[in-house]
């Protein structure tokens, strides 16, 4: 990887009935690279995943794809054959943490129940201070509704703290999405804190 910055996106393998989905992650695709970002996402070229990774690749000023796909899922999900780069992992855990130390921001599109997984681990990860790194969804057409909602209400319960809800950022499109990333990132680690102070290492690391 170069100094270029990277943006991990979580998405579908699938494709949608809700055409807005695509519409979507081919706009996000489109400010990943007008804003000269590196995509880092799952490596397949199936499903919303595939079209994210070629609209960045065929955007008018293209940007890099790096792909990270476990060794067992390479003909499962039929890997992307034009990537800039294509890291196999071992296991899904290595893949997570392969995406997460490539890059310095994730979004989360519309998925399922892999997408929710990622999501939910690497938002974990920020509360543990494993990474200080912004984290956004982008709720097209209310899709996280029901997540933000029992957030919301685990945060009045006092069970997750209004610091972890703050540190989420909520678009309704990628061009918001991407506005709100690229000026956390640009912050730097100040943009964002884990709950706890906890150190860790690479023998460590979840």
């Amino acid at each position: 990887m170069t100094d270029q910055k990277s943006i991990c996106v979580f998405c579908a393998s699938s494709t949608p009935k809700n055409e807005s989905y695509i519409s979507t992650t081919i706009q996000l695709g489109t400010e990943i690279a007008l804003r000269g970002y590196t995509l880092v996402y799952g490596g397949s070229n199936r499903g919303m995943m595939g079209t994210l990774a070629d609209s960045v690749l065929h955007a008018e000023k293209p940007s890099k794809v790096v792909g990270v796909l476990p060794e067992s899922m390479k003909n499962y999900e039929f890997q992307h054959s034009n990537l800039t780069e294509l890291h196999i992992t071992d296991s899904m855990h290595s893949r997570k943490a392969k995406m997460e130390a490539l890059s310095d921001g994730f979004l989360v599109l519309p998925g399922g129940i892999g997408t929710m997984e990622e999501f939910f681990e690497i938002y974990t990860w920020l509360q543990l201070n494993i990474h200080s790194k912004p984290i956004g969804i982008i709720n097209v057409d209310g899709y996280f509704d029901g997540i933000l909602m029992w957030l919301d209400r685990a945060c009045a319960d006092g069970i997750v703290s209004n610091a972890m809800r703050s540190n989420l950022i909520v678009a309704a499109n990628a061009k918001d999405a991407m506005e709100q990333m690229d000026l956390k990132i640009k912050m730097g680690k100040d943009a964002v804190k884990g709950q706890y102070p906890l150190t860790w290492d690479s023998t460590n690391k979840a």
